[in-house]
């Protein structure tokens, strides 16, 4: 959960690029299948955390790496995408890690997780790493390019990153709103109902 502000959407790219340049010595399809293999292993160890760990993590006060607006933007997704929010999240940073956390803390079916889990692995480490071998073998000279293109990606991320956050609090506050709404509705019908009651029987209500 440490790494979770890291923009592995570059990380991943960065890695296909430098096997498409020869830079990086290994083949596509080992670099393909080992950084899926570690993506699914990170998930399930996120799922894991969040099922014996979970309620202390939201317990959890901010501090210099972990914010509870990550979960609240999490929760948005998870609320919008339903499970499919472990494909999304594979996409947007810091929901990519707090997601399987988010599940295993909802104690979510762990066959159901782990389709989930594999499907997003797959789509996400096989796009961005083969893209960005594709990008290699075309422009073999783009290594010397690879600053700017960290730099599209962090900008992309960032963007992303806040963008969701605002969403995700605006979301927030329109359901608590409604919340509050709903509740006042209550109360307001029980004492109509109350005074109802009262005025059925003959009897003038009791003022407290």
């Amino acid at each position: 959960m440490i790494g979770f502000f890291l923009p592995g959407d570059y990380l991943l790219f960065t890695a296909g690029l430098l096997c498409g340049t020869s830079d990086l010595n290994v083949s596509l399809i080992l670099l393909t299948l080992s950084v899926t293999g570690a993506a699914i292993i990170g998930d399930y160890t996120g799922y894991f955390t969040g099922k014996y760990m979970g309620e202390r993590l939201f317990k959890r006060e901010d501090s210099l790496l972990f914010k509870k607006s990550y979960l609240e933007k999490t929760t948005f997704v998870f609320k919008k995408y339903g499970a499919a929010a472990l494909i999304v999240g594979r996409f947007l940073p810091v929901v990519r890690t707090f997601a399987p956390i988010i599940a295993g803390a909802t104690r979510m079916d762990f066959k159901k997780f782990s389709l989930y889990n594999f499907s997003g692995a797959i789509l996400w480490c096989w796009s961005l790493i083969p893209l960005g071998y594709w990008f290699g073998k075309k422009i073999p000279n783009a290594v010397g390019y690879i600053e700017y293109i960290v730099l599209f990606f962090m900008i992309s991320t960032t963007a992303s990153l806040v963008h969701g956050y605002f969403k995700a609090k605006k979301e927030i506050k329109k359901q608590e709103l409604i919340n509050t709404q709903i509740k006042n509705n209550q109360t307001t019908t029980q004492q109509n109902k109350f005074v109802a009651n009262f005025k059925s029987e003959g009897l003038p209500p009791q003022h407290t």
